[in-house]
């Protein structure tokens, strides 16, 4: 008789407090905004982050709540993909220039002799905190392949012999996660530029001229030749480092022919 009692008992005090909480449910729920699920669902699903959001539910939450697009773009579903989001929700979409990512180091064994070898964990990032590279370049490309595994869509490679990397552009959305993931902020999203011209410095040593040629015969020395040819006005110097700013260049690629060491990459024209 006592079990069933405690038995009994127990029930009531389930049943008791369901009907709380069913009333405690009903009195603070969110009523949540079927917009937001409308626009995921438009989304790639990526969740890459390349939005600057956790992911695309993330995403999705922050454009409805918005009242314009122009803050919002997805680097993964590009232009088509804001355009059907803004006829959802009945605004406009801007177009934007999609992005690949470059990589602004050329540092192979061919241009850069080795010092050391690193025999720890093979992530850049552990590597970097412990010492500065195999080459006596400490700001290129450590080679161990963190942008590699930070890319979703296979855009990234890394030669196993040079252990250089190199961007498919094929491949690449221009989410960002390979620049992020890089300590030495090797990696760099640009324009795709029209027909796939891209002009840019591919270093990122901030040494003084000699110590970067001392360690890089393809390093930028910060000379300023091609300040001086740009017509553009697309190049600055500073921290002994050429840098092309992509807003103002045109891709003529004069500054690419003018570099002593070859350190300026422009990219053929895409067929």
């Amino acid at each position: 008789m006592t079990i069933v009692y405690t038995i009994a008992c127990l029930v009531a005090l389930g049943l008791f407090f369901a009907v709380v909480l069913y009333f405690v449910a009903q009195k603070f729920k969110v009523e949540e905004d079927p917009r937001i699920g409308q626009v995921e669902s438009l989304l790639p699903g990526a969740n890459c982050g390349g939005c600057g959001n956790a992911g695309c539910r993330a995403f999705a939450e922050k454009v409805v709540a918005a009242d314009s697009l122009d803050d919002f773009f997805c680097p993964v579903g590009g232009n088509e993909v804001m355009a059907r989001i803004a006829g959802a929700l009945g605004r406009e979409a801007v177009e934007k220039e999609p992005m690949v990512a470059v990589v602004r180091c050329q540092g192979t064994a061919e241009h850069c002799q080795k010092l050391n070898r690193y025999d720890g964990a093979p992530s850049c990032r552990v590597a970097a905190t412990l010492y500065s590279g195999e080459t006596g370049c400490r700001w290129g490309c450590i080679g161990l392949g963190d942008c590699v595994s930070a890319c979703e869509f296979g855009g990234v490679h890394l030669d196993p012999r040079t252990h250089q990397v190199s961007i498919d552009t094929g491949l690449c959305t221009g989410c960002g996660g390979c620049a992020r993931a890089c300590p030495h902020h090797v990696i760099e999203l640009r324009p795709r530029g029209p027909r796939g011209r891209r002009v840019y410095v591919s270093c990122v040593n901030q040494d003084k001229g000699a110590l970067t040629r001392k360690a890089c015969t393809i390093g930028c020395i910060g000379c300023g030749k091609c300040a001086k040819v740009c017509p553009f006005e697309a190049i600055r110097i500073e921290n002994n480092l050429a840098y092309i700013d992509y807003t103002k260049c045109k891709g003529c690629g004069k500054c690419a022919a003018e570099c002593p060491t070859h350190a300026i990459v422009a990219t053929p024209i895409e067929k």
